[in-house]
């Protein structure tokens, strides 16, 4: 009887559970392949999203996503390894969500539902044969995930519209500070020359979207303590609103005092550039400026 228990796959079970793990690499493999063929298509139509032909300009940074959450994984690799594996039947609760979430999202031809399915689906198999405190462990990097997704249409229109409305209130109002006779009517700013009209495009939300993620991709890099992570996080939507309003500002000085044509065209494209690698340094500017007062003040306590 000892023979044939050393003769036999070795299987592991859990005092609180009973569930296996220590799966056999040909079962790993089936599932990895079950889990291709299931998203298959879904993952093919996110990366063209981001870097195809017809790619949607407000996600092209979904591609540095996954490729930050796998670095995140693999700078951890030796706490994880570290973590003994716990499995949990929780897991399974977990999976049947999201093959819910991807049927439901197959017939409703939602496409954000069926990719969150797949967040879900990791989750659920990370608990299934990890187990709870493993999950803990990669929550951040599985969590960040959800920046590589493309919002909904119908929500994304909801938050545009009134980043259009604000970024034209707010560059009105610099253009009256300097002296620019200007009429708002909506999102259309009237100056004396041509009319400015805030478009979709203009509303500043690809900026802000990609913002948010490049800070806190810079925040986990650069930055240990958790409640300036989150700082910084933050503070990049009103970087971003700002910069994109002060976009706006510029162009309107340019109708108004040079030449009207260079609200379009070259000037147009290099000045969204520009206002960009300007929010990227007033986020760095912050970061150093919180760091160098919480230097000063080291009576301060840091998550």
């Amino acid at each position: 009887m000892a023979n044939s228990v050393e003769i036999a796959p070795q299987v592991l079970r859990t005092k609180e559970t009973g569930l296996s793990y220590n799966l056999p690499h040909w079962q790993g493999a089936a599932l990895l392949l079950l889990l291709g063929w299931l998203y298959a298509s879904i993952l093919t139509h996110l990366v063209l999203q981001w870097v195809g032909p017809s790619r949607d300009p407000n996600f092209e940074h979904g591609i540095f996503v996954p490729l930050f959450a796998l670095f995140v994984l693999w700078q951890d690799r030796k706490k994880l390894q570290a973590i003994p594996p716990d499995p949990s039947w929780a897991g399974i609760p977990v999976l049947a969500l999201s093959l819910l979430m991807l049927v439901l999202g197959i017939l409703g031809a939602e496409l954000f539902f069926s990719r969150v399915s797949l967040l879900v689906m990791i989750a659920g198999l990370i608990i299934l044969f990890q187990g709870w405190t493993f999950f803990r462990a990669v929550l951040f990097p599985w969590a960040v995930l959800i920046l590589m997704i493309p919002i909904p249409s119908l929500l994304l229109q909801q938050v545009t519209f009134p980043l259009q409305l604000l970024a034209s209130k707010m560059a009105t109002v610099l253009l009256e500070l300097v002296g620019v006779p200007v009429l708002r009517q909506g999102n259309i700013i009237v100056l004396a020359s041509i009319p400015l009209d805030v478009a979709e495009a203009c509303s500043g939300i690809r900026s802000l979207l990609t913002l948010v993620t490049l800070a806190i991709i810079y925040g986990y890099l650069m930055e240990t303590r958790i409640w300036l992570r989150i700082v910084l996080a933050c503070s990049a939507v009103p970087i971003a609103v700002a910069a994109n309003s002060f976009r706006i500002f510029g162009t309107g000085l340019l109708v108004q005092y040079w030449d009207p044509e260079k609200a379009e065209g070259f000037f147009h494209i290099f000045s969204g550039w520009l206002i960009f690698v300007v929010a990227l340094t007033l986020l760095f500017a912050l970061h150093r400026a919180i760091a160098f007062f919480v230097a000063k003040n080291p009576e301060r306590k840091d998550a």
